[in-house]
């Protein structure tokens, strides 16, 4: 038997004894019990009821063999056979020998012994294997019913594939093998090799034997390394890809069954390549890794080896990552040795043997299994040339592995050797052509380590942890967290004062008197009045009198009296606060008199409710929707009117106080006023409402990090991506605050899922139009193989293009196309003008986070992105990068780098409308209205309009009324109400239309500006100048003025004086003396406090 594999001194786990006595615990033998029970499905090769025996094999060991058993006519046999091995740290039979090794099972038939035949007989029937994994993890006595497989040539081959053929076995230990706390915070470690692809030609010779092995150390307690062996790759020519499941097979070379080779419930599944966590995982990489693991050759292990890490052996395993990301994973080429060698052979002995070829070393970045929750990484890696200056650089080692294992590896025999069912390349080959390779070995040695390089080499393998080394927070207890800051308000009760419940409830027992007694008078003297209501005092007494007498004779005054009782006892203990006695009785009078008095008062005050209450009518229903104040609010912050925007997000957020993006939109525009605090009260309003709102929890973070309050922050950004682990967003913000806390393997973490779900997203992206692509030109083909082909199909082509481009264009642009269009067709240019990148979205994460970050006015994250993005990228900075600064410089008033950026953006897509617009934005804000108009007009021509087009057409039409280009700002100012219609649109046209005296549409303009917004004082100004125009008599025009004069008070506070001397001066230029001093005199008594009258005075003057 084969001796297992890995260095001879490695005993016990990979903490030494010293170690773990300083960790207080016991180091006993524990005797690990392995009870065969019976077979199932068995069937000899001369009879169906044969001798069989069962042979127990551990670690290369024999444990021992059960006695002969018939097998019975159902297949069945009992052999009842209990064997045992003893595990210790220190012995041989270590937790590592446990986690890795398997106990062998071999049911061998026993023939019955001819004529002249010493001995008996045995052939090999089938191999079962019993992972004894389950030892490590807590468990002391198990029970698998383990397959039997297969032995080559042997009769169990025939059974068919739903027959159940395999052994009942029991395991079991006294005591556990592990403590609770090895249990606990010890790890299992299993790396799986599955190939290497894309292998050198050379590397396959078709010469003697070789040996395909890599090699992976594991730290281990102290200096030591534990080297994990993976010996016997089987090469392939290549011809057909790997199947996908397929199972992983034990690190032995001792089976005889191909089929107990494989571990049980353990297979290698594969996935999409951009899934993986190597290299070669990019779109670009697919075709490569496509015709490698498909076309070329390729050495294959698909072996698991494993290890048991204890908690020392953790610590230093997560140290070691930390301190050296990268861990090398040496390859080579080794002849096999043959066995016809003797040990004293001189002249056989060559070069060859125990020599090292294709000497190489793949690079695996370990760091993933450092971020929170990840228990495995999987991918290709590249594979290099080992040298031994680039191995330090990388990975502080300072020698190959190979060099401590070859005296091990070197004694590999032909013998045990196993190349694998079917191999090409198993067969024997000439002497001749093993002296001809012998004589190549030298060239090969030296030329093989630069042709991995060339061939372009990768390694594929999995490294896989029990328990995550960094535990991940459950999202439940981040759903705590989040509470235990934010905790749900619960809603006000409705609560009313004492003394005023009782005033009201005195008031509803009066009202019901009223009405009773109302009642009883209209039975007895009916609801007509005689002589038109007028009836004289003494019929009133007398009816007075006979009520009276109703009542009293009825008792119905008495329980009128009981009915107010207990109200006004109310009112004594609530109103007065009076619970005790009086102390005299002239004080008990005064007290009554003082309350006498005040229940007659309440008693007038509800008799006149009654009396006077009328109807009353409906509350009007708001002109303006949620979505509208959201926009005059953007229009004030615009214009840097931040009181009266911060008034219409209020109001927004007093109509609903339960939708969530009102506090957001809220809370955006005070991050824009670097109010902080405020801010933080409205994210956080906002995720009591919800607390699985997803972008709540990063505004929320974002202002946690403005405050300084980092664990929080992280609370939240954790947090969200617990909720939505696709979004390329939450990923990069969460980078970005990992970095600002200088966790590097985190952020690194977070950039890698971003960068990961967005090249997804855009390769979806792609699908689609490339799968409606090919259904169109199918289409195509099938139409024009029904119709005639066309002589001259250029001729048609502009016309074609022109007609479907009309068709599209949205009816407010088609008449500013239409004035664009060349009447001459030859003039028209017909080459296709520049792509914009506006129609290509976000090609980075940082460019994608930008987008966010920029809706909600978080300045400091996005100079943190665009610093990311500027070193990101390859080719420099892109158009939407010095955008994006250009933004941020504008929102701080600094010009000149904001111009600078915008050049810069120009140059790199001068076709792009953001950049036109946010141009004419600085220049407008600069003064420079020429240039900010060219920019302007530039923006609207575009065929794809700018991300915010409603502030162009405000800025460009006001352009056009200051230069008096009425007809201009008219049909702007149109423009933008059919786009997003608004109290300044409506205005702008009719400011425009009162200029060219179009009156009628002047005060229909107004008036929808005035529906929209009945408080703009410049509406009402404007709607009075229409009304004093229209009108011809002085009566009409000072109503028209006095119903606008009390907005004039608001005119003079919002706008100044000037505007209000403005709306004066166009009347009284308009108008004679007599019309002026009329003004003056209605302007006195809408105004009579005199500050407009001497204002008036001085205009009527001027």
């Amino acid at each position: 038997m084969a001796a297992p594999a890995g260095p001879p001194s490695r005993k016990g786990s990979l903490a030494p004894p010293a170690a773990a006595l300083l960790l207080g615990e016991p180091q006993p033998s524990h005797a690990v019990r392995v009870a065969v029970r019976e077979a199932r499905g068995l069937k000899g090769s001369k009879s169906d009821t044969p001798v069989t025996v069962v042979h127990a094999e551990f670690n290369g060991v024999l444990l021992g063999e059960s006695s002969k058993v018939d097998v019975l006519p159902d297949g069945t046999a009992e052999y009842n056979f209990t064997t045992s091995f003893e595990y210790s740290p220190d012995g041989p039979n270590s937790l590592d020998s446990i986690a890795q090794s398997p106990v062998l099972l071999t049911v061998t038939e026993v023939l019955p012994k001819e004529k002249r035949q010493k001995e008996e007989k045995t052939v090999p029937l089938g191999q079962a294997v019993v992972d004894l994994l389950p030892l490590l993890q807590g468990q002391c006595s198990f029970k698998v019913l383990a397959p039997l497989y297969a032995v080559p040539t042997s009769p169990l081959e025939s059974l068919p594939p739903e027959a159940k053929c395999g052994l009942e076995v029991t395991v079991c230990v006294q005591e556990p093998l592990l403590s609770a706390t090895q249990l606990s915070n010890g790890n299992l470690l299993s790396v799986t090799l599955e190939a290497a692809y894309s292998v050198p030609e050379a590397f396959v010779p078709t010469g003697p034997l070789q040996n395909y092995m890599a090699c992976l150390q594991v730290p281990a307690v102290g200096e030591r390394e534990f080297p994990l062996l993976f010996k016997n790759g089987v090469p392939k020519l290549g011809g057909e890809k790997e199947p996908l499941p397929r199972p992983k097979k034990w690190p032995l070379g001792n089976i005889m069954a191909p089929g107990a080779l494989s571990i049980p419930s353990s297979f290698i599944v594969g996935g999409p390549y951009e899934d993986e966590d190597g290299e070669l995982n990019r779109r670009e990489d697919r075709e490569f890794r496509i015709q490698s693991e498909s076309v070329k050759k390729r050495i294959v292990w698909d072996m698991e080896r494993r290890c048991y890490l204890d908690p020392a052996a953790v610590l230093v395993l997560q140290n070691r990552i930390a301190e050296c990301c990268y861990w090398p994973v040496e390859v080579c080429r080794m002849p096999v040795v043959s066995s016809s060698k003797g040990k004293n052979s001189k002249t056989d002995k060559g070069d060859d043997d125990g020599q090292i070829f294709f000497h190489g070393v793949a690079y695996v970045n370990m760091v993933p299994l450092l971020y929170p929750g990840v228990k495995q990484i999987r991918g290709a890696f590249r594979v290099f040339a080992y040298k031994d200056s680039e191995v330090f650089e990388k990975t502080k080692n300072q020698h190959s592995v190979f060099q401590d294992l070859k005296p091990q590896i070197s004694l590999i025999k032909e013998g045990q050797w196993v190349p694998g069912i079917g191999s090409p390349l198993s067969r024997a080959v000439p002497s001749r052509i093993q002296r001809e390779d012998k004589e190549k070995i030298t060239k090969d040695k030296e030329s093989g380590r630069k042709q991995y390089v060339e061939a372009g080499t990768f390694l594929v393998m999995e490294i896989k942890l029990e328990k995550a080394l960094v535990p991940k927070r459950l999202p439940e207890e981040l759903t705590r967290r989040v509470k235990e800051m934010i905790p749900p308000r619960p809603p006000l009760p409705r609560r009313t004062a004492g003394a005023k419940k009782a005033v009201e409830d005195y008031h509803n027992q009066i009202t019901s008197i009223a009405v009773t007694i109302l009642s009883e008078y209209h039975e007895l003297f009916g609801k007509q009045l005689p002589d038109r209501g007028a009836i004289n005092h003494q019929t009133l007494e007398e009816q007075k009198c006979q009520l009276n007498f109703e009542l009293n004779s009825s008792g119905k005054y008495f329980a009128f009296k009981e009915q107010l009782k207990y109200v006004v006892v109310k009112i004594v203990r609530e109103k007065y606060l009076k619970t005790t006695a009086f102390e005299s009785l002239e004080q008990f009078q005064a007290f009554l008199s003082e309350l006498y008095v005040y229940l007659v008062d309440q008693m007038h005050v509800a008799l006149n409710q009654v009396l006077s209450e009328e109807a009353a009518a409906p509350t009007p229903p708001s002109c303006t929707t949620d979505e509208q104040l959201w926009l005059f609010a953007r229009e004030a912050q615009v214009s840097k009117d931040y009181k009266l925007a911060s008034l219409y997000h209020q109001q927004r957020v007093a109509r609903d106080q339960h939708n969530i993006q009102y506090w957001l939109d809220y809370g955006a525009f005070c991050l824009l006023l670097e109010e902080t605090i405020k801010a933080q009260e409205c994210f956080r309003e906002a995720l009591r409402l919800d607390p699985h709102h997803v972008q709540s929890l990063l505004l929320c973070g974002i202002v946690a990090v403005t405050l300084q309050r980092y664990e929080e922050a992280e609370i939240f950004f954790e947090d969200a991506s617990c909720l939505e682990p696709s979004s390329v967003v939450v990923w990069t913000l969460s980078g970005l605050f990992y970095e600002l806390q200088n966790n590097n393997i985190r952020a690194e973490m977070a950039f890698r899922e971003a960068n990961k779900l967005l090249q997804a997203q855009l390769a979806m992206e792609r699908s689609i139009p490339e799968a409606a692509e090919g259904e169109g030109r199918k289409k195509q083909i099938s139409a024009q193989c029904g119709r005639p082909l066309n002589p001259c199909p250029e001729a048609s082509l502009p016309e074609e293009v022109e007609d479907s481009a009309a068709s599209v264009v949205p009816e407010e642009d088609a008449t500013a196309q239409q004035n664009r269009k060349p009447k001459n067709k030859e003039a028209a240019p017909k080459a296709p003008p520049p792509v914009s990148g506006l129609s290509r979205p976000p090609c980075t994460i940082f460019m994608k986070t930008v987008e966010f970050l920029m809706k909600v006015n978080a300045i400091q994250f996005v100079h943190m992105a665009l610093a990311h993005e500027l070193l990101s990228l390859q080719g420099g900075p892109s158009c939407d990068y010095y955008l994006a600064l250009a933004q941020t410089y504008l929102l701080k008033e600094d010009f000149s780098k904001s111009e600078e950026c915008l050049r810069e953006a120009i140059r790199l897509d001068y076709v792009n409308p953001n950049v036109w617009a946010q141009k004419g934005h600085l220049c407008y804000l600069k003064g420079d209205l020429a240039e900010a108009k060219g920019c302007y007009e530039r923006t609207v021509s575009f065929v794809v309009d700018a991300a915010e087009m409603h502030f162009v057409y405000l800025r460009l039409g006001s352009i056009y009324l200051e230069e008096k280009e009425y007809g201009m700002a008219k049909q702007t100012y149109l423009l933008a109400c059919r786009n997003s219609a608004s109290c300044l649109t409506w205005l702008g046209v009719g400011i425009a239309c009162y200029r060219l005296g179009e009156m009628a549409e002047a005060e229909d303009a107004l008036a929808e500006a005035n529906a929209l917004n009945n408080n703009n004082a410049e509406v009402w100004a404007y709607l009075a100048l229409v009304c004093l125009q229209v009108s011809g008599q002085l009566a009409t025009s000072a109503l028209s003025l006095i119903q606008w004069g009390g907005f004039c008070l608001q005119l003079i506070g919002l706008s100044g004086k000037n505007r209000l001397r403005t709306v004066f001066r166009e009347k009284l230029r308009h108008s004679d003396s007599t019309r002026s001093t009329s003004l003056f005199v209605i302007t006195y008594h809408v105004f009579p406090s005199g500050v407009l009258v001497e204002l008036c005075y001085n205009m009527s003057l001027c």
